[in-house]
């Protein structure tokens, strides 16, 4: 996970991004993907070896899993925050600059790993999709884009997809995409698995907003047990049960220990004008949500 940085205030100029941004919110059921779930369904939530929350190992670097997605072509894949495959410090939040790990490199799916052990693999996918690498190269994605677009897509290998489920662990969900962001004051769930804790008990987290920055690109939230190195791409959701951030950076102000979220809608939409993935989409979980959990 990143520490974060001063914003840049100027205004999104992205028109791609605008009309993606609106194809996001159309409603959408690929044929194939749904052929997916016909053909047998997801994997029951309750014994799901892959899911929202699932440890990914990449080049070393462990993060955490935020939703599900698909394609038109029924392939499935995992988020999770772009500088998880990132060649860049601690201290390197432009991803307009900093390297990344190719397309196609390995990732590793594993629960129950701590920084004693590695944990059980559970599945395997590839690098698909890499919100830095793609603004390498593009002209002018603004430096908004730059400092706060942090998404990435693994695709699942193929034999694992069975054993897949979009829903969150604890929270249930996701129940769509969220355009309205976290304003100051707005409650938040979350689910992390960082290795440096010993135990799940503490990866269920609710919050509040502190309110926005980068033109609606970022929200800071505050957490009782807030995100730490490892829940780096976890996903947070709204008081609807919708996924609207992705965890990205720890925040050194104004409150130590608060996290800071890349938005999920602008992100997603980026990815869906940039990416290549035809007909990519978030999954919504089969489990309802429920902020009592």
């Amino acid at each position: 996970m990143r520490p974060s940085r001063t914003p840049v205030a100027v205004p999104l100029t992205l028109l791609a991004l605008a009309l993606a941004l609106a194809l996001a919110l159309a409603p959408t059921t690929p044929a194939s993907a749904g052929a997916h779930r016909r053909a047998g369904g997801w994997a029951p939530a309750a014994t799901a070896a892959i899911h929202p929350g699932t440890q990914m190992f990449t080049a070393g670097a462990q993060c955490t899993a935020n939703f599900v997605y698909a394609d038109a072509t029924g392939a499935v894949y995992l988020g999770y925050a772009a500088h998880c495959a990132g060649r860049g410090g601690q201290t390197d939040t432009d991803g307009c600059t900093t390297d990344s790990l190719p397309l196609g490199t390995p990732v590793r799916f594993a629960e129950g790993a701590t920084a004693a052990t590695s944990g059980t693999t559970v599945g395997h996918g590839t690098l698909a999709y890499s919100s830095w690498s793609t603004m390498h190269h593009l002209a002018g994605p603004g430096p908004n884009a730059c400092a706060y677009n942090d998404l990435a897509l693994v695709r699942v290998d193929p034999a694992d997809v069975g054993t897949v489920n979009p829903s969150v662990p604890f929270w249930g969900g996701p129940t769509g995409v969220s355009t309205a962001g976290l304003p100051a004051g707005d409650r938040t769930w979350s689910w992390g698995q960082s290795s440096l804790r010993p135990t799940t008990a503490l990866s269920p987290r609710t919050g509040a907003s502190l309110g926005g920055s980068g033109h609606g690109w970022s929200w800071d939230v505050y957490t009782a047990t807030p995100g730490i190195p490892g829940d780096s791409g976890s996903g947070f959701l709204d008081s609807r049960g919708r996924a609207v951030g992705v965890l990205s950076t720890i925040t050194l102000a104004p409150l130590v220990g608060s996290n800071g979220l890349g938005d999920l809608a602008r992100e997603l939409a980026f990815a869906q004008a940039h990416s290549g993935i035809d007909g990519l989409r978030l999954v919504p979980g089969t489990v309802p949500f429920s902020p009592v959990a």
